[in-house]
């Protein structure tokens, strides 16, 4: 399989972007187009393109390199497309102008790599374990942890990862308790309710990092094109994809807001996104807030519509997130390091509205999404036909931000206790603070050259009502609606 390698930053034949069988810069996982350098008309195209010839005392590629090779690499790729604000192009237009060891030797001049590359060898020790299993469940937000696989992010920090497709949430926790997966792509509910036994056998989760913002909404049947106010949806029965989810308590707060009781007024059933968009043709459900790209494909099909983005009952809500065991951390530190920044690099790389064409790419072929490109393609690029006749353009449908904020957790641990989830009381900001690893993300971020907050808490804004998080407890009694 063709993945992204580290190959070289000072080589401007190089494309740091695309896969190891790739050298000139061609998108798109099996889909290269790259010429034939035993081609008669070589030095036509090299011109044409204006691609040095290769040099035959390069540097080694990237599949030629040992452990501390990859990460002498890696670290000179962060520093040189970091100059570059990572722009491909500007770094091998700068390269073919001046050439490698001209940056080469400049960057020495003001910054010592061979220190830089000791420090990181011998801070971060050996790697306690390079084969991993990360599960996933096929939908968009898991984007970040898919196309680490396709486009090398995995690799690029000297771990070899196999990205297993999960069938639905309740399989991904069980894979992940009976120790199947090392690490899982999971809803930023579930490490919270793992940690408490909430639903499961108890066991410490943490999250260091959220892999999507927003990226949800709410789809009905066509049938329900005439009943677009919520308070016409008593009796409806509505899919999310998993109890411990933003869908489950975004859903509860939509209605309850508009004065229904989402225990009685409405039904809400537990359906794996995969099996979504069947349950709504048969009629067996009138809706669902889910993840993409279920909604779009609903509207592909021609079954359904596009209700509302879930962006428009809270803009920047969490959903979902890269999650693992405590003892996994614990238990192999350096390896823990290594996943955590593969996945903040492809979560930033991600958040970048230009990426997402190639992401969409990368990630739709079977062994991911296996939807069509089309459909997800719209969901990132926030382009979209919404299956009433008109196209939205709404560049934050989805987004992709790793910083756990520990007042999303208590957000959800109050939703958690107003629907009767967990019965018991506990220190809220304590618990936020052991399972969202927000501090450590910052940290991270920094290291790597990317912009952080300062601080781990700040209040939210959903649907008009301000959540404080210095008074979780009188949040929670403000509703009237409420189990608890």
């Amino acid at each position: 399989m063709p993945t992204k390698s580290l190959h070289d930053p000072f080589d401007a034949n190089a494309d740091l972007r695309h896969g190891s069988s790739c050298r000139h810069g061609h998108t798109g996982p099996g889909s290269c187009n790259c010429f034939d350098t035993a081609s008669p008309d070589l030095e036509e195209k090299l011109e044409q393109r204006n691609i040095q010839e290769p040099d035959p005392g390069a540097r080694r590629t990237g599949e030629d390199l040992d452990q501390e090779g990859m990460v002498d690499r890696a670290v000179e790729s962060a520093i040189v497309r970091g100059m570059f604000g990572h722009n491909e192009i500007n770094r091998r237009r700068f390269l073919q102008m001046l050439g490698g060891g001209t940056l080469a030797a400049a960057l020495g001049s003001v910054l010592p790599l061979d220190k830089v590359k000791a420090a990181i060898q011998e801070g971060g020790g050996p790697l306690e374990k390079t084969k991993l299993r990360v599960g996933f469940v096929p939908i968009t937000c898991a984007t970040p942890i898919i196309m680490a696989h396709p486009m090398g992010f995995y690799e690029r920090h000297g771990l070899d990862v196999d990205v297993i497709k999960t069938a639905g949430w309740a399989v991904a926790r069980d894979m992940s308790l009976s120790g199947e997966y090392d690490a899982s792509h999971m809803l930023s509910p579930m490490p919270l309710s793992m940690t408490l036994g909430a639903g499961s056998s108890r066991a410490h989760y943490i999250m260091p990092a959220v892999e999507n913002i927003n990226g949800q909404a709410i789809t009905l049947h066509n049938k329900h094109k005439d009943k677009r106010d919520p308070k016409d949806w008593k009796g409806f029965t509505f899919a999310v994809p998993f109890e411990f989810s933003m869908h489950n308590f975004l859903l509860r707060y939509l209605v309850a807001e508009h004065g229904l009781d989402p225990d009685r007024d409405i039904s809400i059933r537990v359906v794996p996104p995969p099996e979504m968009v069947a349950n709504l043709r048969a009629e067996n459900v009138d809706g669902y807030l889910a993840p993409d790209p279920f909604n779009q494909r609903a509207v592909w099909d021609g079954i359904g519509f596009i209700h509302m983005l879930t962006k428009d009952i809270w803009d920047g809500h969490p959903c979902c997130a890269f999650a693992c065991s405590a003892e996994f951390a614990d238990e192999h530190p350096n390896t823990f390091g290594a996943l955590f920044r593969a996945l903040i690099e492809a979560t930033q790389y991600s958040s970048d509205i230009d990426n997402r064409a190639e992401i969409a790419e990368a990630i739709s072929p079977r062994a991911y999404l296996n939807q069509p490109q089309s459909v997800v393609e719209q969901v990132l690029t926030g382009r979209y036909a919404d299956g009433l006749g008109n196209v939205q353009n709404d560049p934050h449908r989805i987004d992709f931000d790793p910083f756990p904020w520990h007042s999303m957790a208590t957000w959800i641990l109050t939703q958690m206790k107003r629907w009767g989830y967990v019965d018991r009381d506990f220190d809220y900001n304590r618990l936020a603070e052991e399972v969202f690893l927000a501090s450590e993300c910052a940290e991270v971020m920094k290291e790597m050259g990317y912009e952080a907050p300062d601080r781990t808490y700040k209040n939210f804004e959903i649907m008009g009502k301000v959540f404080d998080y210095t008074d979780p407890e009188g949040y929670l009694d403000s509703f009237e609606i409420r189990r608890s």
